[in-house]
């Protein structure tokens, strides 16, 4: 495939842009603690805050594989998009407000781990150095996928670059602006990135239908009989209700995902938080209804001409099929960053909120207690390298050995999180006899159990041979119940929190918005 020099043109100033954004706060910030580079000085706006909570969680699997899937099989799989709907009004709604609440009240806590210690008033670094165990493999994984899509979507506007060329280019560009600019440039380039992914779905399916009402332009369309039916195989059956299951187990997700929470923690008031909310909330169904739609309509306009094996390039397809030609390839090539976008927004998150988990809750909690503002600033940044190194290998040994796709590797790193933190982090908020020993047997519960189903059950669905049998139900669904039964038998089993614990947690819920705005740390 010869080279297109618009859809070039049009990726190398989307790069320069979010470069830019990264030595723009390089040169501005005044960034001199953690919480400053971590965290953003808990000063982010309502605007910038949803915006980079919704961009950062849809990574390149809401452009590629979450259509494709639909493209593919059909309306069976729009249960993904709801459960993911639900999920993120709840969590807007039930945990960003409160969690913002007591991660302040909790001696200022920037990061998930820390903010489980500080909770529970403990200084045993068991807790925090679990969850920044899983923070890490979790973190390569999702990492991984972003890379991976970064790669396949470089090749595909320069041919002349591989794939896994052009993964480490897109490695260094992410690694480039997260290192300049910290939480700040990760938050403002997820704005950005998050209104170019809302413009590029909002638009090519309703001028798609434009074009075919004038044109005429329908492709040949074979569909199967069960395509437009909300249950997967077409009848109320097990593999219906496991589809359905499943769609909802996605959003369990949002009450354990690391990178999404601490954006919750970083909004610099309750006024901005109310405005987040809604915003958060409206631009995910936009989101998610406009790429569902992407794909119904892209199964009428290129019907058979796409290959199954190319599901995930249904977006893309759709777009050079109506900007294909002269300058309008400009267009395109816009268009098509916003799945660059996606990805690059997602990794810069993940990079961020793994470099802190190990910065704060392995060195500085087992290696060097004592170390300065300077240090740990460091050490954040060499970890974000570290990381992106380690994804990067892990997205070579995908592309190399074909071992899985996009929405594969994001399933698998979503239910690890999900499992792990979700019980732990609504109990931690709405129960008061929640104790130390809940949330660890809770966490490392959810995660064993998660990534156990995986292997026994589901590993058929990634390729290989299930060990026992096949149960289409995903991971994410027995390691959340399991991780919620642990936390509260052990909590019930063991001794209850202590008093300056149980204050504290009366202290957040019996804080009344309107007397303190914005809150200050205790």
């Amino acid at each position: 495939m010869d080279i297109n020099y618009y859809e070039l043109a049009a990726f190398i100033i989307y790069f320069l842009i979010v470069l830019g954004v990264g030595v723009y706060f390089f040169i501005k910030s005044k960034d001199t603690s953690e919480k400053d580079y971590f965290l953003g000085g808990r000063s982010m706006g309502g605007w910038v805050s949803a915006l980079s909570a919704g961009a950062s969680d849809m990574s390149a699997w809401v452009l590629m594989g979450l259509p494709g899937s639909i493209f593919l099989y059909g309306l069976g799989q729009v249960w993904i998009s709801i459960g993911l709907l639900i999920g993120t009004v709840c969590s807007w709604i039930f945990i960003a407000p409160r969690l913002r609440r007591y991660a302040i009240k909790a001696n200022d806590s920037i990061t998930i781990p820390q903010f489980f210690s500080n909770r529970f008033k403990t200084e045993n670094p068991v807790l925090r150095i679990s969850c920044a165990i899983i923070f890490v493999i979790g973190y390569c994984l999702y990492s991984a996928s972003s890379i991976f899509a970064c790669g396949r979507l470089f090749n595909m506007i320069a041919p002349a670059v591989s794939n896994d060329v052009a993964m480490i280019i897109a490695s260094v560009i992410i690694v480039a602006y997260t290192l300049l600019g910290g939480f700040k440039a990760v938050c403002w380039t997820d704005f950005f990135q998050g209104m170019l992914m809302l413009v590029a779905l909002m638009s090519v399916p309703i001028i798609a239908l434009i074009v075919m009402n004038v044109s005429g332009n329908v492709g040949t369309v074979v569909t199967p009989d069960n395509y437009y039916s909300f249950l997967s195989s077409g009848k109320f059956d097990w593999a219906s209700i496991a589809s359905i299951l499943t769609g909802f187990g996605w959003g369990l997700g949002y009450f354990g995902m690391p990178h999404i929470l601490v954006r919750y923690m970083a909004v610099k008031s309750e006024k901005e938080m109310r405005k987040s909310q809604i915003i958060g909330s409206v631009w995910t169904f936009l989101i998610l209804l406009m790429a569902t739609a992407v794909a119904l309509v892209a199964h009428e306009f290129l019907g058979d001409s796409l290959d199954p094996a190319d599901k995930e390039l249904v977006f893309v397809a759709l777009v050079r099929q109506i900007f294909g030609y002269g300058a309008l390839a400009l267009l395109g090539g816009i268009l098509i960053s916003a799945i660059v976008a996606a990805s690059m927004s997602t990794a810069d998150s993940q990079l961020l909120a793994s470099s802190s988990a190990f910065a704060s809750d392995i060195y500085k909690a087992t290696v060097k207690k004592n170390a300065g503002d300077k240090e740990m600033l460091w050490v954040g940044r060499i970890s974000v390298c570290a990381v992106t190194l380690i994804a990067l290998a892990i997205a070579l040994l995908v592309y190399y050995f074909s071992l899985a796709n996009i929405m594969e590797i994001v399933s698998a790193a979503w239910s690890i999180f999900g499992a792990a933190f979700g019980p732990a982090v609504i109990l931690s908020l709405y129960w008061r006899r929640f104790n130390y020993k809940g949330a660890c047997a809770g966490i490392i519960t959810g995660f064993v159990v998660s990534v156990l189903w995986m292997i026994l059950f589901n590993l058929g669905y990634y390729g290989f041979s299930a060990v026992i049998a096949e149960t289409g139900l995903y991971e994410i669904v027995p390691g959340f119940i399991a991780g919620m039964i642990a936390a509260v038998v052990t909590s019930l089993t063991t001794k209850a929190p202590d008093k300056e614990v149980t204050e504290l947690f009366d202290s957040v819920k019996n804080f009344k918005p309107l007397e303190t705005e914005p809150e200050t740390a205790e």
